[in-house]
C-alpha cells in the first residue's frame, strides 16, 4: 500500500466517525422528537419510557452525538455496537435468517461500524485527541522545574 494511504489513515477513520455518528445521531433525534420523518416515517415520536424503543432511542442520541464529536469514542462506540446487535437479533432475526430478508441491513452496518470503531478509536478531527494533547501539556508543564 502507498504511504500515502498509511499517512492519510487518521483522516479517513475521523471522517467515517463523524458520519456515522451523524447518521446515528439523526436516528435518536427522529425517534426521540418526532422530526427528520419521526420514528415511523411519518412523524410522531416514541413515547417516553417505552421498552426497548424509547432506550434505544437514547442511546443513539447519547453514543451518536458522543461519537460524531469524537469524545469518549471508544466507550461509546462500544455501548452503541452492543446495542445495534440487540435491535437486530431481538428485532431482525427472528423474521428471517438474512439480514437482507429480515430488513436488519442497517443494524448490521451500524453494529460492525461501531465496533470497528472501538477497536480504531476516534481517528483524526476527534475531541479525544484535542483534550489528551491540551492533558499532555499541562503534564509536561507542571512537570518543569522552576527557575529562579
Amino acid at each position: 500500500m502507498p504511504p500515502r494511504f498509511n499517512n492519510a489513515q487518521p483522516y479517513a477513520i475521523g471522517l467515517f466517525r463523524m458520519v456515522i455518528g451523524f447518521l446515528f445521531t439523526c436516528h435518536g433525534v427522529a425517534w426521540l422528537f418526532g422530526v427528520l420523518g419521526g420514528a415511523t416515517g411519518e412523524g410522531g415520536a416514541i413515547p417516553a419510557g417505552t421498552w426497548p424503543d424509547w432506550y434505544a432511542a437514547v442511546i443513539e442520541l447519547v453514543t451518536g452525538g458522543l461519537v460524531l464529536l469524537g469524545l469518549g469514542t471508544r466507550g461509546a462506540a462500544f455501548v452503541a455496537s452492543g446495542s445495534m446487535a440487540y435491535a437486530y437479533f431481538d428485532m431482525h432475526q427472528p423474521v428471517a435468517l438474512w439480514p437482507i430478508q429480515n430488513g436488519g441491513e442497517l443494524p448490521v452496518l451500524f453494529c460492525w461500524s461501531f465496533l470497528l470503531l472501538t477497536f480504531t478509536g476516534s481517528g483524526a478531527f476527534g475531541l479525544d485527541r484535542v483534550l489528551a494533547a491540551r492533558s499532555t501539556a499541562v503534564d509536561k508543564q507542571s512537570s518543569e522545574p522552576v527557575t529562579a
